[in-house]
Order: structure tokens, then sequence, then C-alpha cells
């Protein structure tokens, strides 16, 4: 059996979380591949190694002095080094960096933190260090070359059964290091349990796997024991930031299925992340998300249905733009486009008076901010009234509904209400179909 396990930045904090790391690996012959974020946050008011290598890198680019912040990441990594009393001179790397540090490319700069948290790991349990460099494979496009990243696995396993490597990043054709998003590590063990074919994937972070609302909202709300990916994409997109929401591409098509875990509770059942087909005795809802601050751009032209295009023509100066569009709810003669409120801050009026040269509606509004709400589950298409459900939990909330979309597939309901209504709105959801 085979389990690829990646631990997020918090996993990996310090040198007791070290520790914590260690017990799970060990626990478990199948866990021979793990994946290591950058060092987190070791408490609120800390700082994630990866925002101080990005601050980092922007004081290089000002010509402000990095050596005070560049101390303070060094630091961190002595200090793991020094109580967990290991070997692996990371002192003379750490010197390198500082030496070449404004030679370096953004994406060299960034990814360090995984470079050393992993190198440490590495001599913390006794396994061979590997470079994501010399195995992810991507292509220019950010794309993964996964016939590639076999080939460099196949070469790799050919003298070591077992590995610590650093997520977050790969290689490109010409050799040079390439960041993914933000929380790719959760991607790059992803890639890992694809190109392996594991029998499963863990991912080892902060909280026991998904709950069905955001407990910041809702008072202890419950855990969800299997979520499909598709589901997964729905609630991670919305909102619920436990697993990066691309996390799902390298493995679905293989069926290999994510179990979401807590390093600082690790007999705690987690989430499961597979394919599985609606029940209609199961639970309706799998789980509540969503986010604040979208806008709409509301146009309206008499004869829209009629003018072959105009919805694509609409869609092709956000794109003029690289304005990533939400939703597009339509009339007869009117649509909406809906987008991210910051992604539209600086263009919006120069979009609007696009719009109207182009387009020549009768008339366009922008609408003021609003919130989405998305109530997610695989069971609400074979079970009748669950709109009416929801629009009435809503309406009984004096909650009034800005926005409403539907897929034919049935697996979201998506609501727009105002940003002042967001808290009440899912709370209002969940007592509604979580616990009546």
């Amino acid at each position: 059996m085979i389990k690829i396990t990646k631990f997020g930045g918090s996993s990996v904090a310090d040198a007791n979380q070290f520790k914590k790391v260690r017990d799970i690996v060990l626990a478990d012959d199948a866990r021979r591949f793990v994946v290591i974020s950058a060092s987190g946050k070791r408490h609120a008011k800390d700082n994630k190694i990866t925002d101080l290598l990005y601050l980092c890198q922007a004081h290089v680019t000002y010509h402000v002095d990095y050596q005070p912040l560049l101390k303070l990441i060094a630091d961190r990594f002595l200090e793991i080094k020094a109580e967990l009393g290991l070997s692996t001179p990371i002192e003379d790397e750490l010197a390198r960096f500082a030496e070449c540090l404004p030679q370096l490319s953004v994406d060299e700069i960034v990814t360090r933190g995984e470079y050393f948290t992993s190198r440490l790991m590495a001599d913390f349990l006794g396994y061979p260090f590997v470079d994501a460099k010399d195995v992810v494979a991507m292509n220019f496009d950010g794309s993964f070359d996964f016939e590639k990243t076999e080939e460099n696995l196949k070469r790799v396993m050919s003298e070591v059964d077992r590995f610590v490597m650093p997520g977050f990043y790969g290689q490109l054709p010409d050799g040079t290091i390439r960041v993914m998003a933000r929380g790719g590590s959760d991607i790059s063990g992803s890639i890992l349990a694809r190109c392996l074919n594991a029998d499963v994937y863990e991912n080892w972070t902060d909280v026991s796997g998904f709950l069905m609302a955001d407990p910041r909202i809702v008072k202890n709300p419950k855990n969800i024991s299997t979520i499909t990916f598709s589901e997964l994409r729905e609630l991670s997109y919305m909102g619920a930031s436990v697993l990066h929401e691309d996390a799902v591409f390298p493995i679905r098509e293989r069926n290999i299925p994510i179990h979401v875990l807590n390093t600082n509770r690790p007999t705690d059942p987690g989430t499961i992340v597979r394919d599985v087909e609606p029940d209609p005795e199961g639970p309706l809802v799998t789980g509540i998300a969503g986010r604040k601050n979208f806008v709409a751009i509301e146009i309206s032209k008499k004869n829209m249905s009629n003018a072959v295009g105009f919805i694509r023509r609409v869609l092709s100066i956000f794109e003029r733009y690289e304005i990533s569009v939400e939703h597009v709810p339509s009339g007869i003669d009117s649509v909406s486009v809906v987008v991210n409120a910051s992604d539209v801050k600086t263009c919006v009026h120069e979009i609007i008076a696009k719009i109207q040269d182009e387009l020549a509606p009768d008339a366009v509004r922008l609408t003021p901010p609003f919130a989405l709400i998305a109530t997610v589950g695989r069971n609400m298409n074979a079970r009748p009234g669950t709109s009416k459900r929801l629009f009435s939990a809503l309406g009984d909330a004096g909650i009034n509904i800005r926005m409403i979309s539907q897929g034919s597939a049935e697996l979201n309901i998506l609501v727009g209400v105002e940003n002042d209504d967001f808290a009440r709105a899912i709370e209002a959801l969940y007592n509604t179909f979580v616990e009546p």
C-alpha cells in the first residue's frame, strides 16, 4: 500500500510540530512519500516563512535592506535544527542563499521555505531528501507534465524507496523553478499520488477535515465525513479553505481518495474526498460556504435574446481586462456579469464605457457589493422542494435574495445577499438543512 502524506505549514511550524509529524509518518510504513510546506505560523501574531520571503523579495526589488528579514527567516530554521539536534548543514546553504538572493528569481526566492523545511524534516525522519525541481515537471503555461514527472519518479525510485519532497514548486523545461498557486503544496501531494498510483493521499493540516459551515459563524458545526471531488471544488472555491481546490485535478480521474486529517488530533476521523453515488436517503446538504464583496454589472437591451453573440461580446470585454467572471445570470432583455469587486476596482468604469461604446445597451448599472453563498449537496437533485426550503429559510430570517443561480446538475444552489446579511444567511441555512 502507498500513502502520500502532505503536511501543511502549521504542521511544521516549530520543533514540537516536527515531532508530531514524525510520530504520524513512522506509525505507518505505507507513509513512504512525504510532501512538506514551508514552516507556518507558530501563533496568531507570527509570520509564515513564505510571507517573509515574499517581503524579502520586495525589499530587494525596491532596494530596501533585507538582511534583518533574512536573519529572521534563518533563525527560524536554525532554531528547529538546534532543538531537534539535527546534523543537516543548512548554515552553508542559508549563507549561499543570502549571498545570491539579489540575483535570484522571485520563484526561486519564495520556494526556499519549502526547501529548507523539507531538508530539516528529511533529516528528522531519516528519509532521503528529493528536490521538487528534480521530480515535478511543469510546462511554460503552468500546467503539469505528468508523463515527464513519472519518468523523473522512476529514476528517483531506482535509488530510494521513500523520500521527503518540498511542495509548492516544480521545474520548467528550461530548468528554471516555477511556483504553483499559494497553497500549491496540496497540488504537489496530489501530483505524487497520481504519478505513484497511490492508494490514498493524506493531507494533514490543523483542522479535523471539512466542516459543514464556517465555525466563526456557526457554533460547533458538524464534520463532513465524506465529500465528492465536485462538492469539494464548490465549497473550496466559495471559501472553505481546508484544501486547495485544484488539488483534485491530478487524481480525480483515477479516483484516488484524499483523506484530510489533523496533525494535532491524529485519531480524529477527518474527511474522505472521493466520488460516490448520490444517496436519496443520505444527508441533503454536504456543506454551506460563501464569500463577500462581489459586484454585478447589469446590462439591459431590448430584444437582447435575439441578438446573436451579445453575451459573448460582453464577456470578451472582461477577457480583455483579464477579469475572471464568476456568474452570468440573465433574462430576456438583460444580463448581469458577476465579478469579484477587488478584481475590477481599478477598471470597472473603463469596462462599463467599453460596454456602452461597443454594445449600445439601453442601460448599464453597477450594483453595490454583495455576498454569494453556496449550499452544496450531491443528494439535492433527488429531493424535490430543496429550493423552496432554502428560500423560505432566508425569507423567514428577513433576508432579501439579490441573485439566484443553480446548474442543471443541482449540486449547488447559489444565492446573493447583502454583505451585512452574510453571517445571518449562513446561520439560517445551516439551521434549516443541518440542525432544524
